[in-house]
């Protein structure tokens, strides 16, 4: 099927209603897609650490870039239980390019939350169709978890506000061409996060990519270091109009980034454990399949089962977010447990594949260079249990 079919097939269903009808028909174009134009790419780009060019164009044509974005903007306005479902059908064949995704709709989810009408009319009709593609600027080199040290500043001026600083690990920063900045425009505001604001800004002068960063895993996708230096922006750029509010904007589209991570490592988790049930049923030892000896069976049940445990867990917290309730600690057990899954299975899986799994022959190999990343990014797993409890004690006081 041609990728502009796949796009009418989801143009056809956009609607504030959906069905389960529906999210069949969109997760069936999702995952031909993924099969006939994702797999067959993944390990080429991945070993060469190509940025996958002709990928980012049949986003654009299927609406992945709009789809949590309101149909009001021209998105899809998909909720975040099928959005996590699709996430996975990406991730279960090559996890890279869904951050290409995923960075831009934390930005335009922050948008579409606490922008002002004049910057959602603005921003987000271009960026539900890839015209403009974003990502979140938030960690520097002395502040990653605890975001309240950074030191990048925003000082403001007649003409606008002049941003100065660095950020590091930003996706999306060579290849796309805007970002959301957290700057501080305060730094003796008491506490901290009162003088930290977000700025809507796009590429060109005072912003330049520094570097790009050579990583293990998580290949093919920009991130990069980005110098800030002296760029002037204008005045309605300051996200919501309200100074001192970054923070909490930005913390309220990390729930959703969490369930995508969630997602993610569940992704990686349910392709290892494909490419382990086939590889265990070609192999042989002793005169039989590998699949018939108890040692791989246990292996496998207890794969299936974190996996399937994972699915559960991030359709909570999706479900939660849809609704509108406050979801961070079920966001938070979603990441933590479906990251850890992604960790698990892919190293079960290349104990089961054995010698070959260090060969770059077999995909499996990427997967287990690919999960780690998903423990420590938005926000560490050590950070989520912290977030649980905490929610756990503050629902249930005595």
């Amino acid at each position: 099927m041609l990728i502009t079919d796949r796009r009418t097939e989801m143009n056809e269903l956009k609607h504030d209603g959906w069905t389960v009808e529906d999210e069949d028909a969109i997760l069936d174009a999702i995952g031909k897609w993924v099969d006939g134009e994702v797999r067959p790419i993944a390990r080429e780009h991945d070993q060469a650490d190509t940025y996958p060019h002709e990928l980012v164009e049949q986003m654009k044509e299927l609406g992945l870039f709009g789809a949590i974005i309101s149909p009001d903007y021209g998105g899809l306005g998909l909720p975040a239980s099928t959005y996590a479902k699709i996430v996975m059908k990406v991730a279960s064949a090559w996890m890279a390019p869904s951050g290409i995704f995923n960075s831009h709709l934390i930005m335009a989810s922050a948008i579409e939350r606490t922008g002002t009408e004049q910057q959602k009319s603005d921003w987000l009709p271009k960026m539900a169709t890839g015209e403009l593609r974003g990502g979140i600027a938030l960690t520097e080199p002395n502040a990653g978890t605890d975001l309240q040290a950074i030191r990048t500043r925003a000082e403001k001026t007649n003409e606008g506000y002049r941003l100065n600083g660095t950020k590091t690990w930003i996706t999306n920063s060579l290849n796309g061409n805007c970002l959301m900045i957290l700057a501080k425009t305060n730094t003796e505001a008491t506490p901290r996060h009162k003088g930290m604001s977000a700025f809507l800004t796009k590429k060109g002068q005072g912003y330049e990519v520094s570097k790009k960063l050579s990583k293990l895993g998580y290949r093919s996708i920009d991130s990069c270091e980005l110098l800030i230096d002296d760029k002037l922006v204008p005045h309605n750029t300051l996200l919501g109009g309200t100074e001192g509010r970054g923070l909490q904007q930005v913390l309220g589209g990390l729930e959703l980034g969490r369930i995508n991570v969630a997602a993610r490592g569940a992704g990686i988790g349910e392709g290892a454990l494909m490419l382990a049930t086939r590889y265990a049923q070609e192999r042989e030892t002793f005169g039989k399949p590998i699949a018939q000896h108890q040692a791989i069976q246990l292996k496998l049940g207890e794969m299936a089962s974190k996996v399937a445990a994972s699915k559960l867990l991030i359709e909570d917290a999706a479900k939660k977010y849809d609704s509108g309730q406050r979801c961070d600690m079920e966001a938070g057990m979603a990441k933590y447990f479906a990251t850890e899954t992604g960790v698990f299975c892919s190293q079960e899986a290349m104990r089961i594949f054995g010698g070959y799994s260090y060969s770059t022959e077999y995909e499996i190999e990427r997967f287990y260079r690919d999960a780690m990343l998903m423990c420590i990014g938005e926000g560490t797993n050590e950070m989520q249990r912290i977030i649980v409890a905490k929610q756990l004690i503050e629902r249930n006081p005595i």
